[in-house]
């Protein structure tokens, strides 16, 4: 598909985030299997059903636009997925893989962050405050699971590094 307008681009980039809200559906579980520290496990346990709604959330902005959410792979989310699948293979069950799996997580939280923050500037600019308004919530529920990975990494982080020593 070849993006000539605003319009396009806002419909192209949500389906990117579609595919990526649903290829991380099936990552937290196996985050949540891998991870030790129980406040982890409920991290990513917990964003899974917020990740749910964030679909929700989608299938109601393509609804507003009479559009399809279908048609695009999130290439992007992929290998940021797939490096993150890594740590399990590279890393000990333990505190020192946690720190590993929440680093991987923050890269998740980060990618998303970008593109919500991109598609909600784009949504305003095109008058569609509703949508505009959806992504708003989005947007704040990511900015909020890396506020907390960040505060459980700090806990982690230490127990990691005394493991290590």
């Amino acid at each position: 598909m070849s993006v000539e307008s605003m319009d396009e681009l806002l419909l192209d980039e949500l389906k990117d985030l579609y595919s990526a809200e649903k290829q991380i559906t099936k990552s937290l579980p196996k985050l949540a299997k891998a991870a030790t520290s129980p406040e982890l496990k409920q991290a990513f346990e917990s964003h899974l059903e917020e990740t749910k709604g964030q679909i929700e959330r989608l299938d109601r902005v393509f609804q507003i636009l009479g559009k399809s959410s279908k048609g695009k792979m999130c290439h992007g989310m992929k290998g940021v997925l797939e490096e993150g699948a890594e740590v399990l293979e590279e890393t000990e069950k333990g505190d020192l893989r946690d720190a590993a799996l929440i680093s991987a997580a923050q890269r998740v939280e980060h990618y998303e962050m970008a593109g919500y923050g991109c598609v909600r500037e784009y949504a305003k600019i095109l008058g569609q405050k509703e949508i505009a308004s959806l992504l708003d919530e989005t947007l704040k529920e990511e900015e909020a699971a890396d506020e907390k990975l960040g505060n459980i990494a700090k806990q982690v982080n230490r127990l990691a590094s005394q493991a290590a020593a």
